[in-house]
């Protein structure tokens, strides 16, 4: 399919704006990251793609010794459950469970996913949700990206739905939805159980694109409507908030991925303060889940900071 074909596929999907919007700065991005048109400078502005810093970062931990460890730490990933109590959750729900992927990252090798898949095969959920970045690098081929998915895709049970990080390029969407993961670009869907509904909303990404429209993605839902905001990142919280979501699921930090004893980050690369930066939390009436990815970024290692998959169950209370 040429490019003006998937172009106008995008816009049927996503309307002309949004299509356009979204494509148009993926290329300024590419740009930037291999070599700027107008000057024909090479633009290494982000460690995500300052890929000698790759290099910087193993030699480090060979040096002092902890690059096998780390290594291996990045495909132990644990399965963790986290209880919810929602006081707007209709009773239908009491117990629902959502499995909660994020920043996969599934490309980045073999053993990254198959580490995934075997970690979600014998888990019991009632829907899945993923919160970006299915890419381990920010621009190029999607190929083995969308490969792996597909393969993911076919270990999970029932109805997937998803939001695109900031690794994603627009162009996985239409591979993303024919393997039947449901992207909610800024959009909602409504989950029912004995006539009950649950709302699960999700944005585009907010953190390096910028297209989010929580308005857009809200906009038909009943004001008593218990409601999941789907994001790849954190830092909506506060428009999330205000905006009486009830429960707002993400990821985008990795947790820090490589941290200092008892968990404390070096970096999250989020405009959020810390207490956001991995697990529970909240904001005002608003619960939050930052997960810290079952993936690995920059680097496949995890240093003090395991790679996690998560089952939200959610609970009806005060």
């Amino acid at each position: 399919m040429s490019r003006a074909e998937l172009l106008t596929q995008l816009e049927a999907r996503l309307g002309r704006v949004h299509a356009r919007q979204r494509l148009g700065l993926e290329m300024e991005h590419e740009d930037q990251v291999f070599r700027s048109r107008s000057s024909g400078a090479t633009k290494f502005f982000h460690p995500e793609n300052w890929y000698s810093v790759h290099a910087l970062i193993r030699g480090c931990l060979r040096v002092a010794g902890l690059y096998g460890r780390a290594q291996r730490n990045a495909w132990r990933i644990r399965a963790v459950e986290n209880a919810v109590t929602l006081a707007r959750l209709p009773a239908a729900f009491h117990g629902y469970r959502i499995l909660h992927l994020s920043d996969l990252h599934i490309d980045v090798s073999d053993a990254m996913a198959h580490a995934i898949i075997e970690a979600v095969r014998p888990l019991e959920y009632d829907v899945c949700v993923l919160t970006g970045d299915y890419r381990f690098r920010t621009s190029g081929d999607a190929g083995v990206a969308i490969h792996n998915m597909g393969r993911l895709r076919a270990s999970l049970a029932g109805e997937v739905y998803a939001v695109l990080g900031n690794h994603d390029s627009v162009l996985m969407l239409p591979e993303l939805e024919r393997m039947g993961i449901s992207v909610l670009m800024n959009e909602h869907v409504r989950l029912e159980r004995s006539g009950a509904a649950l709302y699960l909303a999700g944005v585009d990404d907010a953190h390096y694109f910028g297209v989010e429209n929580l308005e857009k993605a809200l906009a038909a839902i009943p004001a008593d409507g218990a409601t999941v905001m789907l994001s790849h990142t954190p830092e909506i919280f506060r428009q999330a908030a205000h905006a009486a979501v009830d429960l707002l699921l993400c990821g985008h930090t990795h947790g820090g991925q490589i941290c200092l004893p008892g968990g404390w980050p070096i970096l999250l690369d989020a405009r959020i303060p810390r207490r956001l930066g991995r697990g529970p939390w909240r904001h005002g009436g608003m619960q939050g889940y930052t997960s810290p990815g079952a993936g690995s970024s920059v680097v496949e290692v995890r240093l003090n900071c395991p790679p996690e998959v998560t089952v939200h169950r959610l609970l009806r209370g005060a």
